[in-house]
């Protein structure tokens, strides 16, 4: 097929290149237009307009498609046979619609329809969900709302990230965008609509990452670290000082530190810190062990190497 690709971030890097590999003929890529970042503020390419280059593909970088008569010129005179759509970061107005022979296709890193929005991987994680999957469907006005091609599912790990999943979850959405467009080519697709219950996946809000620990059970700590790693990260205050928590455990118990000690301690105490058996914190139901960690304006690093150059003591509170 001849496919108009519209995409940004790395996750919709997978779906183009399994487009490109399969044979398929990409006529342009839209992305969105180039940002400073970092302390220079140097012009970073997104990860599809950085392939695309490479392969020699024409990239199209609209402020806006809204009214936008030029770029519809532009995609006319490609004459693509079907757009597809992987996380592109923009509203795409109905005029866009039904420019190609075939209607535009979308990849959502869910189970439709359960998170629609712009975090579904996160909430999966933070939620505790032991599935989630990847769905094709067709665009609809409404986000996330239209009729469903294809759907698969993948199990999460107790301990799997966000970052983790992310990265499984973005090839299956590849290989899913090329399965589905087979069928559209051999007529064998179908469509299922959705309905109208489901469930949303706001934005990540920066509040949302302080561990509560007096309110917070040991199951919500430890989905609240993973479902934030890499992207924010879960903290505490210690000292007045924000401890970013990177990789936790969920313990039952601990030899070094008696049951009468574990009962008496306050969420958010100190068990145990010790740089050679590690970094112990009581949970309102539970024990809590802390695998890796950063300190303010510190690189990540595990959890005995941060407590040599780093005093924590048992009795020590977080906040």
């Amino acid at each position: 097929m001849k496919v108009l690709f519209m995409g940004t971030p790395d996750i919709a890097l997978e779906s183009l290149k399994a487009l490109y590999e399969a044979g398929h003929e990409i006529c342009a890529v839209i992305t969105v237009p180039d940002k400073p970042k970092g302390r220079g503020m140097k012009m970073i390419f997104s990860p599809v307009k950085e392939f695309a280059i490479e392969k020699n593909i024409k990239v199209l970088q609209p402020e806006k498609l809204a009214n936008n008569e030029e770029l519809k010129e532009e995609i006319r005179a490609l004459s693509p046979d079907i757009m597809c759509i992987v996380a592109y970061g923009k509203y795409i107005p109905k005029s866009y619609l039904k420019m190609c022979k075939y209607e535009p296709v979308n990849v959502h890193p869910s189970l439709l329809p359960k998170y629609r929005g712009s975090a579904p991987i996160q909430w999966a994680v933070l939620n505790g969900d032991k599935e989630t999957g990847v769905s094709t469907m067709y665009i609809s006005e409404k986000m996330d709302a239209g009729d469903i091609i294809l759907q698969e599912k993948v199990e999460i790990g107790e301990y799997e990230t966000t970052g983790e999943l992310w990265d499984r979850v973005s090839v299956l959405g590849g290989k899913l965008l090329t399965k589905t467009l087979s069928m559209l080519e051999n007529g064998t697709s179908t469509r299922t609509p959705q309905g109208e219950e489901y469930t949303e996946a706001s934005m990540i809000q920066k509040e949302m990452a302080k561990i509560d620990w007096e309110n917070f059970s040991k199951e919500k700590i430890k989905n609240l670290v993973r479902g934030l790693n890499p992207f924010l990260g879960a903290y505490s205050l210690l000292n007045n000082k924000k401890i970013k928590f990177w990789q936790v455990r969920i313990v039952e118990s601990l030899d070094d530190v008696s049951v009468e000690n574990v009962q008496n301690a306050k969420p958010g105490e100190v068990l145990l810190a010790n740089d050679k058996k590690g970094l112990y914190v009581k949970a309102k139901d539970g024990i809590i062990s802390v695998l890796e960690l950063q300190g303010e304006n510190a690189r990540k690093m595990g959890v005995c190497d941060f407590l040599r150059g780093n005093k924590i003591e048992a009795g020590n509170k977080f906040e």
